[in-house]
């Protein structure tokens, strides 16, 4: 290539370069280099077109390539200038070295160094630079020192470059640095050349006022120009007063040095507050022993002479804020003016933001308040504080909503570096939800605005820190200690990152210097974790020496932590840490310092040094005392493990440790074992236990992946590749509950019958939440549906998983999570109703109304009213519900039924019946059924069971056992029937045998139905339920059949626990003849699981009553006494069944109260218990015949034989008669008659007894009042008074109680009877050893017969006889016990 076409090709080059082509510049330069390497144009082309094409590598190499080729070529350096910045220095430097080379003209050389100097000025004064500007600048100082220097030398007397310098000291701040004497030395020459230079004077200022020499301050910044560089210097300092105070003074001066009478005129004297409140409130520094009267006296004038002005009027008002709390309380004065200036000029935003300023502090009134900061800052959206204060009582309101849509408007307008209160409201908002990445991105923001907030810097750190920007967080929480040193907080963090980061030596420095200023919990936890770590750093260095000394540091450390926070687990955890880190160490090396206290020595003494053993002890304790605050926690057993393996690694004992290895090991065992049992996953506990071959394999897997994948897959509708997804997860992890939700989601689209499976199943594996719903949501729908209560599915399902109870247990937590889903709600309430949570079910139903009446649905709203109209109406608030049925539009059946029967509970008949009469009604409806049953219609070919049903039940309400035999056996006549209809069949049977008397056929019809459906728990439960009443010699039976039914079905299994409750309470079984299965523990355990039902509660008054009486009996100390009026308050307060039964049992548990207190032999409370319910109800029979029956025993006890008088006899027998239906005042009132000796009387009221259970039907007050009968007769023949009217007595009452059924009581009655009228008869040893070995007769009877077969043999003086009968009896006695602890 020629001259020629290397000049061509430079043209094109040339021409590319300025078509802005670059790429084909960058060939045509390499096409001539390839013939001149040293072509000084093309590579100045190259290092342009490579910079406009962003290589800036290949334009520096080419810049510096024509630099060496021709240096004094100025197209080079200027080039590389324009495009690189960072070089500036660097460049003019080496081009003033080549012209000194060069020899130049000193001129010259001057042009360039002022040239040099104007550029490095103007570029350290441009505001906005890239990072890579600012980290390379300051390593150019030192260069620009050395021009201004080598400048001063050729022109000593220009002050030119002395101030360059000055500048350049004040804009970067390093003359607050007291040891840069240059910087000092610089102001002090400027002043030498120009003694009135403002930078000379603002400089030395300055460093006075930072070494507090506040006088030559003064001296140096006098005048206002230095007031106003002092503020601003302040404020960037964050000295507000000072800044407020500087910026005050520079005011005044100008105010009095230039305008003449400034004090006589009260314009300007209002001028001047007004100077005084902008200038002097900054931080509320300035306060009112800053302001002289005078200043409000000029407020005064000027409002005086300008009536019309609000400003005036709105800095009198602020002045009265500003002179503290009593003129601010004085509605008279800040208020007032505040208002004034509010009407005045409505539209002067200042005056609202003080009114809200009033409202707030004052007024308490946070609606009226926020309104205030509203319309401020709707006036003036720059009003900072205003949109704060507005912001922050949204956010206290938790108006989240509202205070968001403030902080975005004002955002969107802002600019760069403005509107810092709201990037930073905003940003903390972002940091408390967890979105980190907002977080910073709105704290940076304002830190834009205002780069010295040290507190926006540590917020920034705690979203870096919370999004895991270790390195970031760290440089964050550094400018804030840097902007203000005393902040510990910023320490603290930075230490904890360099902790978390392996960095622990630097850790310990920071922690130390926190340390030295206070005690700082969380830093002297840190400081002996890190110190530990650093030991056992050491440990693997085999430095044991240095690590000993770290772990005393360390023990002293954390013990400072404990001695303040003894609560901490952690704390205690770490000490055991420390202590136990010594084992790995050499025994003869180990010699710890440790606090008294700490060693278990008298605190008062001072450090004691331990040994290895010992130091292993103490760590023991430690360890010890972690798992006494959190026993649940399987590291610390695992730690505690390994502490007791050291100690018994040991070869030799101190007289501090005299365990053997043998049992410290088997110590370290069990505790390893109980870490493993806690924790199974852990290959460490395994490893620690000896098995170390054992660990278990840890394996890749990425079911997360494949889950997300089947999720996909599903929500794009593709069902088989969704499966087959999450079957792969399933087997990569089978206990991953979402794999699973989403094959319950598949089998719930296909409709699959393993769907509500699919969905208990997750429930199992974890709570999550929509697992969860969709379980519920299933649960609900399979009770809703009724017509399949027969299937396998069904039983399954709902019956055999315990569904319901799993379902509001998992929806519990559910709703208890997310507190806005109205779905969950009801179907919790459906489920509570389900389990017979009345209240809880109300509960749930008020929520699920109160979220749906915010929305727009208004169909789930009057499903979701009836739902909780019904749970009101169950729990007795009808008049409530009849409000809420009212409600709802009473289009559904269902709703116009239970406005009916919430009007009927509510007591307004004719509303619910509509004007119909409804005993006309019902017995019309009852001869209707009843001819057509009589006539055996042609019309109906089949009757319907629920009519039949419905007739049986009417029949049985209206005590018609003609009606009801004929409907019941037409419904038998049915054949099979669903399990509900089995379930009523069974219940009516029962109920028309208990009419007609055949009390024995109740339990047998109920058993029948059981062993015909022994999977059926509801049948279980009834049997359990009728035993008690009609046939309690079965009471063992019927507790175990309610056992059956609580293993069945929770759902019955709740109310069937009671009814086993009652059938021990029956049968006496107590806690001293069986103290695992008594009434005492299954009532307590029925409580537990109904805490709402009041019978769960009367039961275990009861059952506490059996307990007291059983120690009374035996001779021991009641242990459950008090308990009386406790439990009655409870059953009052839970009263949530219908008025009458819940009367009855208030009634009944009073009367268990006062027995109870009478047991006791507390009469006189039981007293005042009955006057107190007295003065409540006074026209209550049962109360009044309690207080009679403890009045009557008081006079009883008052002294032996005591005779009543006929008149207190006759108010005994009234008040009985007062309560006809209680048979046991009846046989109260016959055994007071007993002891008066009035025998008649007494057999008159247990006939009365007799009369009344026989017309109530009640079986067991039968045989009790003919056993008592019996009994009283039997006690007069025993005393021999004469006539046979006893005898026959005995006999009748006997043989009455044995058709009725088996009882050992009437017999053993007859055997004594023969005994007391022919002794010596055979027939009488007969009975009694009939009754004496019989095994299943109570342990009473046989002793009390065997006694007085005894006394048989004796009176018949046969010795051998009696000896034999004797050793007999004996070893039956002893049958009897070994049968009990059998039992037991």
């Amino acid at each position: 290539m020629s001259n020629k076409e290397v000049k061509a090709a430079l043209k094109s080059a040339r021409e590319a370069i300025k078509n802005k082509e670059f790429k084909d510049a960058l060939k045509h330069c390499k096409a001539v280099l390839k013939l001149e390497k040293n072509n000084y144009n093309a590579w100045v082309f190259i290092g342009l077109a490579a910079s406009e094409l962003e290589h800036t590598d290949q334009a520096q190499t080419a810049y510096k390539k024509a630099v060496e080729l021709e240096p004094e070529q100025l197209l080079a350096w200027q080039v590389r200038w324009e495009n690189g910045v960072v070089d500036l220095a660097k460049v003019w430097l080496q081009l003033i070295q080549v012209k000194e080379e060069e020899a130049v003209d000193k001129n010259e050389l001057l042009q360039l160094l002022q040239q040099m100097t104007q550029l490095l000025s103007d570029c350290l004064n441009e505001e906005e630079r890239d990072n890579e500007t600012q980290q390379h600048l300051p390593k150019d100082e030192p260069k620009m020192i050395v021009a201004c220097e080598s400048m001063l030398s050729l022109y000593p007397n220009q002050s030119y470059p002395l101030e360059v310098l000055c500048s350049h000291y004040l804009k970067t701040g390093n003359i607050l640095l007291s040891c840069n004497e240059g910087a000092v030395s610089c102001f002090s020459r400027l002043l030498d050349l120009a003694p009135n230079s403002g930078l000379g004077h603002l400089g030395l200022g300055t460093k006075a006022l930072q070494e507090g020499r506040h006088a030559l301050c003064l001296k140096r910044l006098s005048s206002s120009t230095g007031w106003c560089s002092l503020a601003e210097a302040q404020f960037k300092m964050q000295r507000y007063s000072d800044c407020a105070m500087s910026c005050s003074q520079g005011w005044f001066t100008l105010l009095y040095h230039y305008i003449p009478d400034a004090e006589k005129d009260p314009v300007l004297g209002a001028l001047k507050g007004r100077a005084y409140l902008n200038k002097g409130q900054v931080d509320e520094a300035l306060k009112v022993e800053n302001l002289s009267p005078t200043e409000l006296c000029l407020f005064l004038k000027a409002a005086s002479q300008s009536p019309d002005c609000g400003e005036y009027y709105f800095f009198l008002g602020r002045l009265y804020w500003d002179m503290g709390e009593e003129t601010r309380k004085d509605r008279s004065k800040a208020h007032t003016h505040l208002l004034k200036a509010a009407k005045l000029d409505p539209h002067l935003g200042c005056v609202f933001r003080y009114l809200g300023h009033y409202y707030r502090q004052v007024a308490n009134d946070h609606s009226r308040s926020r309104g205030c900061y509203k319309k401020a800052f709707e006036m003036d959206n720059t009003d900072a504080e205003s949109g704060a204060a507005s912001v922050d009582l949204s956010m206290e309101q938790d108006d989240m909503d509202t205070a968001l849509a403030i902080l975005q408007s004002v955002i969107e307008k802002a600019t760069p570096g403005s509107a810092k209160w709201a990037w930073m409201r905003r940003g903390l908002y972002y940091l408390k939800i967890g979105e980190y990445q907002q977080a910073v991105a709105d704290l940076q923001a304002a830190l834009r605005a205002d780069p010295e907030d040290w507190v926006c810097w540590e917020c920034l750190g705690e979203a870096y820190l919370n999004r895991r920007s270790f390195t970031a967080a760290l440089k964050a929480f550094g400018k804030a200690h840097q902007l203000q040193p005393s902040s510990i907080y910023s320490v603290y963090q930075a230490a904890a990152i360099k902790q978390t980061l392996g960095k622990f030596r630097e850790a310990v420095a920071e922690y130390l210097q926190i340390t030295a200023q206070q005690d700082y919990v969380p830093a002297l936890k840190g400081l002996g974790e890190c110190q530990l770590s650093l030991a056992k750093c050491l440990m693997e260095d085999c430095r044991d020496k240095g690590a000993i000394e770290l772990i005393q540091q360390a023990i002293q450390n954390l013990f400072r932590a404990v001695e303040m926070r003894p609560d901490m687990s952690c704390l205690w955890k770490l000490l055991g840490d420390a202590c136990t880190a010594v084992g790995t160490v050499t025994p003869n090396s180990v010699q710890v310092l440790v606090p008294a206290p700490l060693a278990g020595l008298d605190p008062n003494t001072q450090s004691h040094t331990l040994n290895q053993a010992q130091t292993l002890k103490v760590g023991e304790r430690c360890y010890a005392r972690a798992l006494k605050l959190m026993p649940e926690v399987p590291s610390l057993w695992n730690d505690l493990g390994l502490n007791y393996y050291r100690q018994s690694s040991l070869s030799s004992f101190t007289e501090d440790n005299l365990t053997s290895p043998s049992l410290l090991l088997e110590k370290a065992q069990q505790c390893l074992k109980k870490a493993i049992m806690m924790d199974s996953d852990n290959h460490s506990y395994w490893n620690a236990l000896g098995v170390i071959s054992m660990s278990k394999v840890i394996l890749i897997r990425n079911v997360v992946a494949w889950t997300n994948l089947g999720t996909l897959y599903l929500k794009n509708g593709n069902i088989e590749l969704a499966h087959k997804a999450f079957k792969i997860a399933q087997s990569l992890e089978p206990l991953y509950v979402n794999c699973w939700i989403g094959q319950a989601l598949i089998a719930e689209r296909v409709g699959s019958y393993d769907t509500m499976d699919l969905f208990r199943h997750t429930t199992e594996l974890s709570t999550h939440m929509e697992g969860v719903k969709g379980y519920a949501y299933w649960v609900c729908s399979t009770l809703l549906d009724k017509s399949n209560r027969d299937s396998e599915l069904y039983r399954y399902n709902i019956v055999q998983m315990n569904a319901i109870s799993a379902a509001q247990v998992a929806l519990s937590k559910y709703t208890e999570r997310i507190q806005s889903d109205p779905d969950a709600f009801i179907m919790l309430g459906f489920l509570n109703e389900h389990l017979q949570l009345k209240r809880q079910a109300l509960k749930a139903y008020k929520r699920a109304v109160d979220l749906l009446k915010s929305m727009s649905s208004t169909e789930e709203l009057a499903f979701a009213l009836g739902s909780y109209g019904r749970a009101l109406c169950t729990f007795g608030q009808s008049e409530e519900a009849v409000r809420v049925y009212n409600s709802t539009p009473l289009q559904e059946l269902s709703d116009l039924a239970g406005l009916a029967l919430a009007y009927c509970r509510a007591g307004l008949i004719p509303e619910s019946i509509k004007g119909e009469d409804w005993e006309t009604h019902l017995s019309q409806t009852k001869s209707m059924y009843h001819s057509a049953f009589c006539l055996n219609s042609s019309m109906l070919k089949e009757p319907i069971s629920e009519s039949l049903l419905c007739l049986c039940a009417l029949g049985l309400v209206h005590s018609d056992a003609t009606l009801a035999a004929a409907a019941l056996t037409e419904l038998l006549k049915q054949g099979s029937a669903s399990v509900n209809v089995t379930e009523q069949q069974c219940l009516l049977t029962c109920a028309l045998l208990a009419l007609q008397g055949n009390y024995s056929a109740v339990q047998r019809e109920a058993s029948r139905a059981v062993h015909s459906n022994p999977g059926n728990p509801s049948l279980w439960a009834l049997l359990s339920r009728l035993v008690p009443q009609y046939y309690p010699k079965k009471a063992n039976g019927g507790a175990m059949a309610g056992h059956v039914a609580c293993l069945s079905s929770m759902t019955q299994g709740k109310r069937a626990l009671l009814y086993s409750g009652v059938n021990q309470l029956a049968s006496g079984r107590h806690s001293g003849e069986d103290s695992h299965r008594n009434a005492l523990k299954t009532m307590q355990r029925a409580v537990l699981l109904c805490p709402d039902d009041p019978a769960t509660w009367a039961g275990l008054m009861a059952a506490c009553h059996t307990e007291n009486t059983s120690c009374y009996l035996s001779g021991a100390a009641p242990s459950r006494q008090g308990l009386e009026q406790t439990l009655m308050s409870v059953v009052s307060e839970k009263g949530e069944i219908e008025r009458p039964l819940a009367q009855a049992l208030e009634g009944w548990v009073l009367k268990q109260a006062v027995t109870g207190l009478m047991l006791g032999g507390q009469l006189e409370q039981a007293e005042a218990l009955c006057s107190q319910v007295l003065n409540v109800s006074p026209e209550h029979p049962a109360v009044m015949l309690s207080l009679r029956q403890v009045q009557c025993q008081r006079l009883l006890l008052a002294g032996r034989g005591t005779v009543l008088p006929d008149s207190v006899l006759e108010q005994l027998h009234n008040t009985v008669m007062l309560n006809p239906t209680n048979l046991g005042a009846w046989h109260w009132l016959a055994e007071v008659f007993r002891s008066q000796g009035l025998l008649v009387q007494a057999v008159m009221a247990y006939r009365q007894s007799l009369q009344l259970a026989s017309q109530l039907g009640l079986h067991s007050s039968q045989v009790a009042s003919l056993l008592r009968l019996a009994l009283l007769a039997l006690g007069n023949c025993m005393a021999g008074v004469p006539g046979n009217e006893w005898t026959d007595m005995i006999i009748e009452a006997t043989t009455e109680v044995l058709k009725l059924g088996s009882s050992p009581m009437a017999l053993l009655f007859q055997a004594l009877l023969h005994y007391v009228t022919k002794m010596a008869a055979r027939e009488t040893r007969r009975l009694l050893e009939r009754l004496a070995y019989a095994q299943d007769y109570p342990v009473t009877v046989a002793q009390v017969s065997s006694w007085y077969l005894l006394r048989h043999l004796h009176a018949k003086n046969d010795q051998e006889l009696i000896n034999n009968q004797a050793s007999t009896i004996s070893s039956i006695t002893l049958n009897y016990r070994v049968l009990s602890v059998s039992a037991i």
